[in-house]
């Protein structure tokens, strides 16, 4: 009887082993999962963030510069050309005044830094909420990749709070417009992204993988309204300034062709200075951008054989809406004129998703990531980081060419469109 009491623990322990590893095996690579390890992932997120703010040291970049800027506006002064911090004059658009003037109050005129910190970690943990809904929603990449994408990254941590930049608040409104397209509500997901758009223009680059969206969800005179809805916001927002000196403020706060300095750039630093300065060469990647965009939208995102009828209305799937919106903006990333260290954040959460939208080995997605990162930490940047970060873009940017074709749709999304 004692033989067999021992064999019977020892399959019990056996059991117990097993059922230990297929949970942590479906834990890690089912995406049904998401939010089971997402939840502990912002739970370490939370004390990650607090032990920086009490361990690191503040570093200070552009954050009295936004409290200057708005401090102007906050005083009565609406003229663009009358409004300058320490790094310039204001270029940022009217959300931007209206949101870093509520943190002006918020944080005694910009003099209280921990709670300025306190406010960017909080919308940092929100951020991941909205990132963390959108892969539960689309079921695209296991669960094990978001450790790639939380608590590990030194430069994510930094932008957000030990710089207090102001391209997280931009990217938050971002996802959550993304979070309402995924859920249909494409008139609040336009507000939305419009509303991210007046943060800071880099939300532009998404602006071709929406209009696709809406082109071929709504047709082309049902987009007319949503284009007029994202104007209209832009308009209310910025009335007190158009009002003021119109030609001022479209002009400083939405200039496409400012130009950006040498010694912050990530991804030109291998170039002479004259060439990085040079406008044929800025007009050259502009070139090289819509070409990619074009490629992409004629031969990957489309059916050759649609007519213009049924190709105006035929409904991307879930994953599909993610996916346009996602890696419109890496090309616009990818060709981009310079990219300074602030500008990680405008992809960073995207890059798990793209990559495992790729048929690259899962050892070539992480040694993609690990790179990547590498280059956004190397300070200042070196002729070796600015190649192997356009190495990365240029290899990821092949690998999405030649996946599978968006509008080949499984079983599961054929099944999801009957339902609708």
């Amino acid at each position: 009887m004692a033989v067999l009491r021992k064999r019977s623990k020892a399959k019990w322990r056996d059991f117990d082993l097993q059922f230990l590893i297929e949970w942590i095996k479906r834990l890690l690579f089912d995406p049904s999962k998401t939010w089971v390890v997402g939840l502990g992932l912002l739970l370490a997120e939370i004390v990650v963030n607090i032990l920086v703010i009490w361990e690191i040291k503040y570093t200070e970049i552009d954050w009295e510069a936004y409290m200057e800027e708005v401090e102007g506006a906050i005083n009565g002064t609406y003229d663009y050309t009358n409004l300058k911090g320490g790094t310039g004059p204001l270029v940022y658009p009217a959300g931007f005044v209206y949101i870093f003037a509520g943190l002006y109050y918020l944080t005694g005129h910009g003099t209280d830094i921990k709670t300025a910190q306190y406010v960017f970690a909080a919308l940092y943990i929100l951020t991941l909420v909205c990132i963390f809904a959108i892969y539960h929603k689309t079921a695209a990449i296991p669960p094990y990749a978001f450790f790639f994408m939380c608590c590990t990254s030194y430069r994510i941590h930094s932008i957000y709070i030990l710089r207090l930049f102001n391209d997280p608040v931009a990217m938050l409104f971002l996802y959550v417009a993304v979070n309402c397209f995924l859920y249909d509500r494409w008139n609040l997901g336009c507000f939305m992204f419009s509303v991210a758009v007046s943060v800071k223009m880099n939300v532009l680059l998404f602006a071709p993988g929406l209009l696709l969206l809406l082109l071929q969800s709504f047709g082309v005179w049902w987009t007319i309204p949503r284009l007029a809805l994202c104007a209209l916001i832009q308009l209310i927002l910025g009335l007190p300034f158009l009002l003021e000196n119109p030609v001022s403020y479209v002009t400083m706060a939405f200039n496409l062709g400012r130009q950006f300095l040498f010694e912050w750039t990530v991804n030109w630093r291998f170039l002479p200075e004259w060439l990085f300065l040079n406008r044929y060469f800025h007009i050259g990647l502009l070139i090289c951008h819509i070409t990619a965009l074009l490629l992409f939208y004629l031969y990957r995102w489309t059916r050759k054989s649609e007519t213009l009828q049924c190709y105006f209305r035929r409904p991307f799937q879930r994953t599909a809406i993610v996916y346009v919106l996602f890696v419109s903006n890496f090309i616009g990333m990818a060709f981009s004129r310079s990219l300074h260290y602030q500008f990680y954040v405008w992809y960073f959460h995207t890059l798990p998703f793209l990559l495992w939208k790729t048929d690259l080995w899962v050892s070539a997605k992480l040694l993609i990531l690990g790179v990547i990162e590498l280059c956004w930490n190397t300070y200042p940047s070196t002729v070796l980081s600015s190649i192997s970060l356009h190495v990365c873009h240029a290899a990821l940017l092949a690998a999405l060419w030649y996946a599978e074709p968006l509008f080949t749709e499984s079983k599961s999304s054929r099944e999801e469109t009957k339902k609708k």
